[in-house]
């Protein structure tokens, strides 16, 4: 057993420090997102909004996403990353504990918006941040330590979360939210300052190219957005499935969701140190994590059973585990060809495409289709993404050979 724990911890050997403190900035925030899994449930239960109504707040919620993922780009080329992170901590935590007084359509509209926009600049400063203190080899598992910190913290809050609920109520859930990244900015303020930390990588373009202009990565971007559609379920439409058809209570499905961080927590980084030491190529590990994310809704149509649902949850949990370690990378390395912030506000932005779409179509699907078909549906998009990932594959294995013909000649 100890000589299994070593290795375990081997796993974590040669990250920097300023890595280390960015997974623990991570943590302090993402425990702190308890809210996020029981937004629909609050919207449903306790401000008794149809499920029509819920489904716009969660488009809302995508929509400032995108904008706060938008302008973090912006703002990390131009003030740098440091500002934007530590502004987002703590004017989102603010917001978050605002979020509790807000009660009709409208104000909670508005009061999403604005609130993921401010906290939704924090992602593409951050993985600036985390490209700026990793060694060229260790980028996938310094991304992979830092989805280590957000896992970990998602298995903790919502498990918190559920015992809050029941005691505190949801006003108690966005007052500790709040705090929580608040802390995180104030840690932040004391660890990263560019006076204490180091950069390793500071390679400069200097001839930069356009993220829009890059076609393979437009493709993996389109295929990310269908990905993060699928998997976004897991989110919204999941626990409400897990509360309405399953019967569920709260703290159960805090329970089973922190199934997905435990499993991530214990078998993410030994997964990808040794998926390093293979031939395997991103791409094609993308595809295979698809796979296993389009399996994981599969299951739920042939059968809603307690079993079949623990089963789906690893298959989700293990397609994550390899889509979005390796799917940054990807956006990480393609990034040296332009402005690193516009290209992973991309990146991130795939991400709040998807919120647009995934709640509100998740939702009414199941409002007019019903539960079984809405997981077969999202079956369906997840294979369409992985033949997009096979085409990408092939697309940038023509135009390696292409390049390599021309410079021959």
């Amino acid at each position: 057993m100890k000589i299994i724990f070593n290795k375990y911890l081997g796993t974590f050997g040669g990250l920097s420090r300023e890595v280390w403190w960015l997974a623990t900035i991570t943590l302090i925030n993402r425990s702190g997102t308890m809210v996020i899994p029981f937004l629909s449930l609050y919207l449903t239960s306790d401000l008794h909004f149809s499920l029509d109504e819920v489904a716009w707040i969660m488009t809302v919620f995508g929509f400032g996403s995108l904008a706060g993922s938008w302008i973090g780009g912006k703002l990390t080329d131009t003030i740098g990353y440091y500002k934007v992170m530590v502004m987002s901590l703590i004017l989102s935590g603010a917001l978050f504990i605002s979020m509790q007084f807000l009660e009709t359509f409208n104000a909670i509209c508005i009061g999403i918006f604005i609130l993921m926009t401010v906290a939704d600049m924090f992602g593409p400063a951050m993985f600036v941040a985390l490209n700026t203190y990793s060694k060229p080899e260790n980028k996938t598992r310094s991304l992979t330590l830092i989805r280590l910190a957000i896992n970990l913290g998602f298995s903790v809050g919502p498990a918190i979360g559920g015992i809050i609920i029941v005691t505190l109520d949801y006003g108690g859930l966005f007052l500790i939210d709040g705090l929580t990244c608040i802390s995180a900015g104030i840690v932040l303020l004391n660890v990263l300052h560019p006076k204490k930390s180091k950069a390793i990588d500071t390679e400069i373009n200097p001839n930069p190219k356009s993220a829009y202009s890059d076609k393979s990565f437009i493709i993996f971007l389109v295929a990310m957005v269908i990905f993060g559609v699928v998997f976004l379920q897991f989110i919204s439409t999941l626990p409400y499935f897990y509360k309405k058809e399953i019967r569920l209570s709260e703290f159960e499905i805090g329970m089973l969701m922190a199934l997905n961080g435990l499993l991530i927590f214990i078998f993410e980084m030994p997964l990808i140190k040794w998926i390093e030491t293979k031939s395997y190529t991103k791409i094609g590990l993308m595809i295979f994590g698809l796979l296993l994310t389009s399996v994981s809704f599969l299951l739920l149509v042939i059968n809603p059973w307690l079993g079949f649902i623990v089963i789906s949850m690893i298959l989700l949990t293990f397609g994550e585990m390899i889509v979005f370690p390796f799917s940054n990378a990807f956006a990480l390395i393609r990034a040296k060809r332009g402005l690193k912030g516009e290209y992973m506000a991309l990146y991130s932005i795939a991400f709040s495409i998807s919120h647009i779409f995934a709640h509100n179509l998740g939702f009414h699907l199941i409002e007019n289709l019903g539960f079984h078909k809405t997981w077969g549906i999202m079956s369906i998009l997840g294979l369409i993404g992985l033949a997009l990932l096979i085409y990408l594959k092939s697309y940038m294995n023509r135009t390696t050979q292409t390049v390599q013909h021309v410079k021959n000649i």
